[in-house]
């Protein structure tokens, strides 16, 4: 098990939570219902790759493989990119965050793609059904 990302899956979640709420309750008051729904795109996706980080901290276990750290790199990169960009945008109006959002969305992408490959190369014995 890898602790580190165990850690951060944890907070995250936590993160995603808080801001979630923050969403359904307090954003209201401050901007447009576009700019919730940008918002909670970046609050959805948080949760995905917190999930994500999940599996990577228990992958490890049973694929022995330098990918799936990288994957977990690359979804913790990719929450912070992708979701960070559209808290920015929804509760700023910050512009500029456009071009980071798909960034992120092509680290989200090579990490799952990472975890596709070090499954694919593994030579697990599969169970007979």
């Amino acid at each position: 098990m890898h602790k580190g990302f165990l850690l951060m899956a944890a907070l995250s979640g936590f993160l995603a939570v808080a801001l979630g709420a923050f969403a359904a309750h307090g954003l209201k008051q401050v901007t447009s219902a576009e700019m919730i729904t940008i918002f909670n795109l970046g609050v959805e996706y948080q949760f995905y790759h917190t999930f994500a980080l999940i599996a990577v901290a228990f992958g490890g276990h049973w694929l022995k493989s330098r990918l799936i750290i990288w994957a977990g790199y690359l979804f913790m990169l990719g929450i912070v990119l992708f979701s960070g960009s559209l808290y920015l945008y929804a509760l700023l109006g910050a512009k500029w965050t456009g071009p980071v959002t798909p960034m992120g969305g092509f680290c989200f992408l090579l990490g799952w793609l990472f975890i596709a490959v070090a499954v694919w190369r593994d030579r697990v014995v599969e169970l007979d059904d």
